[in-house]
């Protein structure tokens, strides 16, 4: 993996008009990990696309009237497969995290970089999506100096009151092991 301009190079790009500058470009500390699957519980399907570039047609599915309104964004989703998207480049404020506060800090999406696992608070996650986040991880860390292994959590860590992604399944002890060594995946 490499990051160009930031942008993931091996990644599909799909620009999200769901972002915009950051306060401070070079302020880029955090690292939030969500899940994501619309409709919920369904993967692989266009949905999340539609969602992040505000062309979710309330229409297709009963659970899509609450939620075509919002604008929102992440700057990267890992699919089941391992299938990479890239919707905001990372100097840009994608609109993941919301109403967040880490380690006294509000706004987190003034700092962070947001990544979407495709799945559900109540379903493991492949082991493919675990290999690609922690190159990826990796490689922000290498192209992102102010990004720490110490900092990186998940969306119900930020915002207690209203998330719980990624879930119970999610397995940090497996993510942090996989993240130790850096030049296994850079």
């Amino acid at each position: 993996m490499h990051i160009k301009n930031h942008l993931l190079t091996s990644a599909q790009q799909i620009a999200s008009p769901n972002c915009d500058q950051r306060t401070d470009p070079a302020d880029i500390s955090l690292i939030v990990i969500h899940c994501i699957s619309l409709p919920e519980g369904q993967f692989d399907t266009p949905y999340i696309d539609k969602l992040f570039t505000n062309q979710l047609n309330a229409d297709e599915h009963s659970s899509f009237p609450e939620i075509c309104h919002l604008e929102v964004s992440s700057h990267i989703l890992i699919k089941r497969n391992g299938a990479i998207t890239q919707y905001v480049p990372f100097d840009q404020r994608a609109w993941h995290a919301g109403a967040s506060c880490y380690q006294g800090r509000e706004k987190c999406n003034d700092f962070s970089i947001g990544i979407e696992l495709e799945g559900t608070v109540d379903t493991t996650y492949t082991e493919i999506q675990y290999q690609q986040l922690a190159a990826l991880i990796q490689c922000l860390m290498l192209t992102y100096p102010k990004l720490r292994q110490a900092n990186i959590t998940g969306h119900s860590d930020i915002a207690p009151q209203r998330k719980t992604d990624p879930g119970i399944f999610f397995d940090w002890v497996k993510f942090h092991q996989l993240t130790k060594d850096c030049n296994l995946f850079c």
